[in-house]
């Protein structure tokens, strides 16, 4: 059973935003983990595809990564990455390719203002949007 809303704080979110900029034009892609459904590592992973239109995660940097969560007691919440000129929703190929049961997470660079949107994609068919929710980073309070 999972929850019908995605946590992530202020400062993690700039974070993700930030490394989907600073890799335009081609996709971004990561690994977002954490503990009790809240994200706490964005672990920034490298698109071998160098592709504006699609991406593939590095097998040995994810194989890393993976081991690194485990040991560090964290599970993998989420995969992201950044679609640089269509809207922020799953593309035939992203839902084809969504082996895990996580949240994914969209960020679209086609405007000025970035569009972030979460989902579950369900047995590489059923697509359903869950809440994004940004956290301030100290207090935790709920910003949006």
């Amino acid at each position: 059973m999972h929850s019908d809303r995605f946590l992530i704080s202020e400062s993690l979110f700039k974070e993700l935003i930030l490394h989907c900029k600073e890799v335009y034009p081609e996709e971004a892609c990561g690994i977002l983990s954490g503990k009790k459904g809240r994200v706490e590592e964005i672990f920034k992973m490298t698109n071998i595809e160098h592709s504006p239109v699609s991406y593939l995660m590095d097998s040995k940097e994810q194989f890393k990564v993976m081991k690194e969560m485990r040991l560090r007691g964290l599970e993998m919440l989420g995969i992201y990455h950044s679609h640089t000129a269509s809207e922020a929703y799953p593309s035939a190929k992203d839902i084809s390719l969504a082996f895990y049961d996580v949240a994914y997470v969209i960020v679209s660079l086609m405007r000025e203002e970035p569009v972030v949107r979460v989902f579950r994609i369900i047995n590489q068919q059923e697509v359903k949007e869950i809440n994004l929710e940004i956290i301030a980073s100290k207090e935790g309070n709920l910003l949006k």
